[in-house]
């Protein structure tokens, strides 16, 4: 079994055995890899949310890529967890001795709510019950409804857009506390018409195909989605035989403390996921093939974490790719940390979509043509509402190719 080499001083890597995803820009880790290396934008029209709805655009998942989705809604949440989950289980191959003693660990933002809109609607008609009990659930029940034996802990992290990283950075700890041999663990949100109005009430969403860091953005494109992992411990997944991925190395979370919405001006918090990420790997700036941005398309977001990632990373090649996928919430830092490990796994650092003129605010240029990677290893950051910042650190398997 191939291993990822030993840095003094590093905590022990945690194997990759399975990954699952669905997004607007595909239903499988392979499908969303080559709709990003083509520059795919996938958007739906406004309307497909509601007559209700604002004119803005999203990258929501369609038929096509999830039969029988047909509407948008926040219950949906529950439904992409599971698909990605079943994916990465059956990537994975655990016995099912495995599966009784995992952990389950899943972040999303809809999720959390405890009634969703056509709750409320209903109870402004005055009716006592406006949906169905899968309809109106609570943040633990996304973790504990997953149709699998785990009987390990099962935690929901509700982080706004950190949480799908901050899932696998939670997972990360139970196996390496020796709490569970093995985690599954990620992100989901679907979306409806509560965050697609709020975030064009708060002006921060680009009526176009969103534009990371570029000069001329306006702010993002929601999207929707779930992705996960199957995480082990290196002596689990040696016991077994299991055909590891990847590796996760490092995680680092920094509460900004400074606004609701806005990130610090001097990226605080970010400074301080990045340093914790490298620091539990043994690792440097050097050693990073590319860091996967959050790169929201909107000012001050692009801003601020342009100039944390130009200081701490100087010379590191930066990958935005929201632009394909849109802003998938607390599905995000999962479904980036996935598409990081598949880039590292291929060897290339694609494009980012919608980048074109450079912003001397932002002190980057993201990648515009594609470009070999010239280590195994790569940061994948998140930053969100309340100042939460969560950085996870990479690996790829020596001389390992395919996702």
């Amino acid at each position: 079994m191939p291993k990822v080499a030993a840095h003094s001083g590093a905590a022990s890597p945690v194997a990759v055995t399975g990954m699952g995803c669905i997004c607007a820009a595909g239903n499988s880790p392979e499908r969303v890899w080559r709709a990003m290396r083509a520059g795919e934008r996938p958007l739906l029209p406004h309307s497909a949310l509601g007559d209700g709805a604002l004119p803005f655009p999203f990258c929501g998942i369609g038929e096509a890529c999830f039969p029988g989705k047909r509407r948008h809604s926040a219950a949906d949440t529950l439904a992409l967890a599971e698909y990605a989950a079943r994916a990465a289980l059956a990537r994975a191959q655990l016995p099912i001795g495995t599966m009784e003693a995992a952990g389950v660990v899943l972040g999303t933002t809809a999720g959390s709510a405890l009634h969703f809109i056509e709750s409320y609607a209903a109870f402004k008609a005055g009716l006592s019950s406006g949906c169905s009990d899968r309809d109106d659930y609570f943040a633990a029940n996304l973790a504990l409804a997953l149709p699998i034996p785990a009987k390990g802990p099962r935690l929901t992290v509700t982080d706004a857009c950190t949480s799908g990283a901050d899932a696998l950075g939670l997972g990360m700890d139970l196996i390496r506390h020796g709490e569970c041999p093995c985690v599954i663990c990620g992100g989901a949100d679907a979306l409806s018409l509560v965050p697609h109005t709020g975030f064009a009430r708060l002006m921060i969403y680009d009526d176009r195909p969103c534009r990371p860091f570029d000069l001329r953005r306006k702010g993002l494109n929601l999207g929707e989605g779930g992705a996960v992992f199957v995480l082990e411990s290196m002596e689990h997944a040696g016991q077994r035989g299991a055909d590891i991925i990847g590796y996760l190395l490092g995680y680092g979370a920094g509460a900004d403390a400074y606004h609701l919405t806005a990130p610090h001006p001097q990226g605080r918090g970010l400074a301080s996921a990045l340093r914790e990420a490298l620091a539990e790997a043994a690792l440097d700036a050097r050693d990073m093939a590319f860091v996967n941005a959050h790169g929201t398309g909107t000012p001050d977001n692009d801003k601020v974490e342009g100039r944390t990632l130009a200081s701490m990373l100087p010379g590191v090649p930066v990958w935005a790719g929201k632009g394909c996928t849109g802003h998938t919430l607390g599905a995000a830092g999962a479904l980036e940390a996935l598409l990081s490990l598949v880039a590292l796994t291929q060897g290339i650092v694609p494009c980012s979509p919608g980048f074109e003129q450079p912003d001397p605010e932002t002190m980057i240029r993201p990648t515009t043509e594609e470009a070999p990677t010239r280590t195994p290893f790569a940061l994948s950051t998140s930053l969100g509402f309340g100042g939460g910042n969560a950085a996870l650190l990479l690996g790829a398997v020596p001389g390992r190719e395919g996702a």
